[in-house]
């Protein structure tokens, strides 16, 4: 028996990780399929604070693991395939393997929609194929990027990546955004950014290169190829929360996402069991809110234990 177990290894999960450890609750954390998290597959991360000059994003997970460890952490990789939330203990299984605790953090995070393009997969990261602006813009200063999507995701990419490139070219398989009327109007009006209609990503260019050199669109309607030269492209397509495992037990909204008490960032709809990171926030997705809301949901945890000792 657990008195917590912590799901995930990405920013949300390790700080949990951290301050269940220094609380003295010997925290297991199943690490799933990606240990690490989403920024393992990221070069330079330079917004999180205290790294003035960035840090590789393996690299800051890895010291963010052993800082957690150094305290008393422990790590099993495996994947939670199912849950039984309704008493007490709660159970979750792997496979053939049961775990019980006493409370649990669900930090599974989400995963981006991808294209499912070969070049995609070779170029993702470092080769610069991103899902996130706010993360790998700035390494962009003075470059042409593409954004591809048409809905408010994609809107406030291209205009945050305006900042940086003189010409943001928007692919877009419809002939209008999804986006909301006013993200769709800002978008419309900013000079940088040019619109490419009708028209679906076929392949990315520089793939053997390992960096991205172009892209090759289709258009829906006609038929005709061509490329739009780049150094950078950003899919923003939508993410998928990782929380089907959970569904029949803690509340989600329409897209899948865990939805906390009202009052609460972190606290779900079952007591002793709270979530945190980027399977709750489809706003923000960065590094240190999701760092922010581990901590929150390990507070939790600890005050709640204690009221039932």
């Amino acid at each position: 028996m657990e008195n917590i177990i912590i799901l995930g290894t990405g920013c949300a999960g390790l700080t949990a990780a951290i301050y269940a450890a220094r609380a003295n609750l010997h925290p297991l954390v199943i690490e799933g399929d990606l240990p690490g998290g989403q920024l393992t597959t990221t070069s330079d991360v330079e917004n999180f604070p205290g790294w003035p000059d960035g840090i590789d994003g393996y690299t800051l997970m890895e010291k963010l693991r052993q800082q957690a460890a150094r305290f008393g952490a422990r790590y099993e990789l495996n994947w939670i395939e199912s849950v039984d939330f309704s008493g007490d203990i709660k159970v979750l299984k792997a496979g053939e393997k049961t775990y019980r605790a006493k409370t649990v953090i669900v930090s599974t995070g989400a995963s981006p929609r991808l294209l499912g393009l070969d070049s995609e997969k070779k170029l993702f990261g470092t080769g610069g194929v991103s899902t996130c602006a706010t993360c790998d813009g700035p390494f962009y200063r003075g470059m042409d990027v593409v954004v591809v999507g048409g809905g408010d995701s994609a809107c406030e990419e291209a205009l945050f990546l305006t900042r940086f490139s003189p010409k943001v070219t928007l692919i877009h398989r419809r002939d209008r955004l999804r986006a909301s009327k006013i993200m769709a109007q800002r978008t419309l009006a900013n000079e940088k950014i040019e619109l490419c209609w009708n028209s679906v990503v076929i392949e990315f260019e520089g793939a053997e290169e390992k960096a991205v050199s172009g892209v090759r669109v289709r258009n829906v309607i006609n038929g005709e190829e061509k490329s739009i030269p780049c150094k950078g492209a950003f899919i923003a397509i939508g993410h998928i929360p990782n929380t089907q495992a959970f569904a029949s037990h803690l509340d989600t909204d329409e897209n899948g996402y865990f939805v906390p008490l009202n009052g609460s960032q972190v606290c779900s709809n079952v007591e002793g069991v709270y979530v945190a990171g980027d399977c709750v926030d489809h706003v923000y997705r960065q590094a240190i809110t999701a760092a922010g809301m581990g901590c929150q949901a390990a507070m939790e945890a600890e005050r709640w234990l204690a009221e039932r000792q």
